[in-house]
């Protein structure tokens, strides 16, 4: 699917599109050929809301569109429910600060992949984001086919809506709305690394997939797997410390094969590994200190087996900076790391849980553009 989908768009590329960078440009509306999803509503240039296939939504429609073309893909059930209650104020500041453009609502798992890639490929220059970091995810993978980016020039932009919104504490994108939109508006534009991840899935295949931040394994994917199974009503860090602390009373050591590189190769008992692009996941914590979103590497944090009230003890410092002081703690950098076990060892990939061990991890680098705000 991925590969025709980019033949397709290399034989017919959008009109005006071809070797043009993606801008915030807004030039006089024209009319362009509706389309719709098979599920999720679908907004058009007036904020009007068209039911695409599920039968929910009300049919009002717009079909203008700028030049400049952006659309926003919207998780409504982030944050407990919260954007989807926030989305019409939400879609006014937006309308208000960027002009027209279109949107989806999200209405399962992937179809915050299946609408980016769709409106990349019709033409879209500027996707906005609005979720936490899983959405955000499934956003980058529309981005991206199994060789990289589909479309090179296009822009991602991120309005950080969710139980999870680590990325933003290593990139500079605000997290309050107003502030989030301006900073589209402006447009400063910054291109990041990603990781691509090949996997055992649920369904016993071999799964793909990319992510922006963090990968890890160990009592990281058990944390994840409960965390997703339960309400989120009192946010992030309540969220996902209380998920740590019940993970904990019933996670044992998983004894891993870990390879980075080709110069670190070893048998280790594990509680937990992190994979960082970013510096931090699970609602706060500082597990990649030194990790860069454009260097090209993973920096990677091995949390070797310890007893429980020591776990207990060295808490506060996967929060505070201080992990590296702990001494079953060590960090190694590289482009690539593999890692197998004979034990189910779970992940956690940008919050989700697609899967289990073996996993290879390789860095993709410079391979997308994303707005932010100058560098702090």
């Amino acid at each position: 699917m991925f590969s025709s989908e980019r033949k397709a768009l290399s034989r017919n590329p959008p009109p005006g599109q071809a070797g043009r960078a993606a801008v915030l440009v807004f030039i006089k509306p024209i009319c362009y050929a509706e389309f719709a999803f098979k599920t999720g509503p679908v907004s058009w240039g007036n904020g009007a809301v068209r039911n695409s296939g599920n039968g929910r939504h009300p049919i009002r429609e717009d079909r203008t569109l700028p030049s400049g073309k952006i659309f926003f893909v919207v998780n409504p059930h982030a944050a407990n429910g919260e954007t989807g209650r926030q989305w019409p104020l939400i879609q006014a500041k937006a309308r208000e600060r960027l002009g027209p453009f279109r949107a989806q609502l999200t209405a399962g798992t992937d179809d915050a992949t299946r609408i980016t890639r769709q409106a990349l490929l019709d033409g879209a220059e500027l996707i906005v984001c609005i979720g936490g970091d899983g959405t955000l995810n499934e956003v980058v993978n529309g981005f991206m086919d199994e060789k990289g980016p589909i479309r090179p020039e296009a822009v991602l932009g991120f309005v950080p809506n969710g139980t999870g919104c680590d990325f933003v504490r290593t990139v500079p994108i605000p997290a309050d709305l107003d502030s989030a939109l301006n900073t589209i508006r402006a447009g400063h534009t910054r291109i990041l690394d990603l990781g691509r991840l090949r996997f055992a899935d649920h369904r016993g295949g071999t799964g793909l997939r990319y992510f922006h931040n963090i990968t890890s394994f160990g009592m990281g994917g058990e944390v994840v797997d409960r965390v997703n199974h339960t309400s989120k009503a009192l946010g992030p860090f309540v969220s996902f410390m209380w998920g740590t602390l019940v993970s904990l009373m019933h996670y044992n050591a998983k004894r891993v094969r870990l390879k980075v590189d080709d110069y670190f190769d070893r048998e280790v008992a594990i509680w937990h590994v992190a994979v960082g692009n970013g510096r931090y996941h699970g609602g706060g914590m500082l597990v990649a200190p030194d990790a860069l979103v454009d260097d090209g590497l993973f920096h990677i944090t091995i949390i070797s087996d310890m007893i429980l009230p020591r776990v207990f003890t060295h808490l506060p410092k996967l929060y505070n900076g201080k992990i590296k002081t702990i001494r079953q703690v060590s960090t190694v950098v590289g482009k690539t790391v593999s890692a197998t076990s004979s034990e189910r060892v779970l992940l956690d990939v940008d919050g989700e849980q697609p899967g289990f061990l073996p996993a290879t991890i390789e860095i993709v680098p410079a391979a997308i553009r994303m707005i932010t705000q100058k560098d702090r």
